[in-house]
C-alpha cells in the first residue's frame, strides 16, 4: 500500500480515501475506453468512410497508443498523483506549457463527457422506441435525434454528477459492476457473432462491393478509434485512491489499453463479417445496432442493447470521475479560478463535491448550445479527440527531451522502457502528432455534415484549440509554489 508520507514528497497531503485495488484501477481506465459506448457510437461513421477497410485504422491506432500508454506507465510509478496528465507534464515542462496540459486535457475532458452521455441516443431509441422523446428519426445525424441525444445525455449527466459527488467507494462499485457486465457482454457478442457470421475474416481486405473508399475516407474512419483508444490514463488519474499505486497504476494503464484495443479489433471484424449486408446502407446509417438486431433477433438484440446502454452509463460516470480528479489536483496547486472551492474534500464523502458539480454544469452546457444540432456528434467527437491527443502530446513530447538530455534515468524496482525508452518515446510522439493534423483536417463530412459551406465549421477543433490557448494565457491564475521535482528526475528518484 502506498504509505500517506509518499504523498509528502511531493508536497501534498493524503485527503483523498485510499480504497480501490487493481481491478477497480484497471476499471477506471476500461470504463473511459469503454467498447461497447464508443464502438457502438461510431461503428456507422467508421464503415461510412473507410467500409470494410476502416478496419485497419484500428490496429494501427492501438499501437500508437499503446506506444504512449508505455510511456504513461513509467510516469504513474513515478507521480503516483490525482489528475495523472497535469501532474506529468507539470514535472517535465515548467511554466504555462505544462499548465497548458492540464488546461487542453480538462477541456477535452468535459467535451469527451458530453460525447460519451449523447451516446444513449444511439443506443436507447433501439431498445425502445418510447425513448425518442423528440420527433420521430432517432439518427443523430438528424435535428430530432440530435435534440433527443441532449435531453438523454442532460439526464445521464445529473446522475453521474450526483453518483461522484457521493464518493469514491459508490463510483466503484457502480464501475466494478459495470465493466464486469460489459466485459462478459464482449465476450458474448464476439462469440455470437462469429457464430452466425455469413462471410470470412478476408472481409477486411477488400472494399465492399460496388463502393471505393480511398485513402481518404480510410483516413477519415480513423476517427472511430482514435476516439475510442483514448483516457485510459484515468487508470493513473485515481491513485491517490488506489493500494500500491506505483505498482498497481502502470499496470492498470497497460492493461486498460491492451484489453479495450484487442476486444474492440474482435467486436469490428466479427461485426463485418456477421453482418447481413455490406451495401444496403444499414450498416453505415445504423451501424452495430442494425447487426445486433439482424443477428439476435429483436428480443435479444434489445436484451444485448440494454447492457450497451450500462456500458454508456458506466463509461460516462468514469469520464466525469477523472475529469473531478484532474479538477482537484489543478485547483490544489492554485491552478484554476476558484482553486480553494474547487480543492475542498468533502469529510462525509471524501470526495471533491464542487469539481463533480462544475464539471457536470459544463458538459450540460456545452450540449444546450448544441440542442437540435445534426453536427453535434461529429464534431465534438472529433474536437474531444484533437484536444485530448494534444494534451498527451505535452507529455510525451516533453519527456522524450528529458530522455534525450539523459535527465530521465531508470529507477531500479520500478516500470521502466530502459534502453527502448528513447525509440518508443518518439514513436509516441510521432504517431501523436499524425493524428492531430489527421482529425482536425478541415472535413466537411466530419465538421459540416448539412453541407453549409460555413469556414468556421470546418476549422471548429483548430479554432477550439487556439481560443483555449489564448484564453488559458490570458486568464491563467498565477499557482502556488509546487515541490521542485526537476533534482530528482535528474537523480532517477522522486
Amino acid at each position: 500500500m502506498t504509505p500517506p508520507d509518499d504523498l509528502a514528497a511531493f508536497g501534498y497531503r493524503q485527503e483523498l480515501r485510499r480504497s480501490l485495488g487493481r481491478f477497480s484501477a484497471f476499471a477506471a481506465g476500461f470504463s473511459f475506453v469503454s467498447i461497447l459506448t464508443t464502438v457502438f457510437q461510431l461503428f456507422g461513421f467508421g464503415y461510412t468512410f473507410g467500409g470494410p477497410l476502416f478496419f485497419w485504422t484500428w490496429p494501427v491506432v492501438l499501437a500508437g497508443q499503446l506506444l504512449v500508454a508505455l510511456t504513461f506507465a513509467e510516469l504513474a510509478a513515478r507521480f503516483p498523483l490525482a489528475g495523472s496528465v497535469y501532474q506529468w507534464a507539470k514535472q517535465l515542462a515548467k511554466g504555462f506549457l505544462g499548465w497548458l496540459a492540464g488546461w487542453m486535457m480538462l477541456l477535452g475532458c468535459v467535451v469527451a463527457l458530453a460525447a460519451a452521455a449523447i451516446a444513449l441516443q444511439v443506443v436507447l431509441p433501439s431498445v425502445w422506441s418510447g425513448f425518442q422523446l423528440v420527433g420521430g428519426d432517432p439518427a443523430v445525424t438528424s435535428p430530432s435525434g440530435a435534440a433527443n441525444a441532449v435531453l438523454l445525455g442532460t439526464a445521464l449527466l445529473v446522475f453521474t454528477t450526483a453518483v461522484n459527488a457521493g464518493g469514491v467507494r459508490l463510483i466503484a462499485r457502480i464501475n466494478d459492476v459495470g465493466v464486469a457486465a460489459e466485459l462478459l457482454g464482449v465476450v458474448v457478442l464476439v462469440l455470437g457473432l462469429g457464430l452466425f457470421a455469413v462471410r470470412g475474416p478476408q472481409v477486411v481486405l477488400h472494399d465492399a462491393p460496388g463502393t471505393s473508399a480511398g485513402i481518404g475516407g480510410v483516413l477519415a474512419s480513423a476517427l472511430m478509434a482514435a476516439y475510442v483508444l483514448y483516457g485510459f490514463d484515468t487508470a493513473a488519474s485515481v491513485a491517490e485512491e488506489t493500494k500500491n499505486a506505483r505498482r498497481a497504476a502502470p499496470r492498470a494503464v497497460l492493461r486498460a489499453v491492451l484489453v479495450s484495443g484487442i476486444g474492440g479489433l474482435a467486436v469490428v471484424v466479427t461485426a463485418l463479417m456477421a453482418a447481413p449486408s455490406l451495401t444496403d446502407g444499414q450498416l453505415a446509417g445504423r451501424g452495430l445496432p442494425y447487426v445486433i438486431t439482424a443477428v439476435f433477433g429483436d428480443t435479444l438484440g434489445r436484451v444485448f442493447l440494454a447492457d450497451v446502454a450500462i456500458a454508456v452509463v458506466v463509461c460516462t460516470l468514469t469520464i466525469q470521475t477523472g475529469t473531478v480528479r484532474l479538477i482537484y489536483a489543478m485547483a490544489r496547486d492554485g491552478a484554476l479560478p476558484a482553486s480553494t472551492r474547487l480543492s475542498s474534500v468533502s469529510s462525509r464523502t471524501g470526495t471533491p463535491v464542487a469539481p463533480a458539480l462544475v464539471s457536470g454544469g459544463f458538459a450540460i452546457g456545452l450540449l444546450l448550445l448544441n440542442f437540435g444540432n445534426p453536427t453535434l456528434f461529429s464534431t465534438i467527437t472529433g474536437t474531444s479527440v484533437v484536444v485530448v491527443y494534444l494534451a498527451y502530446l505535452l507529455v510525451t513530447g516533453p519527456l522524450l527531451v528529458h530522455r534525450l538530455r539523459g535527465r530521465f534515468p531508470a529507477e531500479p524496482g520500478r516500470f521502466s522502457l530502459g534502453r527502448w525508452g528513447v525509440p518508443v518515446n518518439g514513436a509516441a510522439v510521432f504517431y501523436g502528432i499524425a493524428m492531430i493534423v489527421n482529425i482536425a483536417w478541415p472535413r466537411p463530412e466530419i465538421y459540416d455534415v448539412t453541407g453549409s459551406g460555413v469556414p468556421w465549421m470546418l476549422l471548429f477543433p483548430i479554432e477550439f484549440v487556439g481560443g483555449a490557448v489564448v484564453i488559458g494565457w490570458l486568464c491563467r491564475p498565477r499557482p502556488r509554489p509546487a515541490p521542485a521535482l526537476e533534482p530528482a528526475l535528474e537523480r532517477g528518484r522522486p
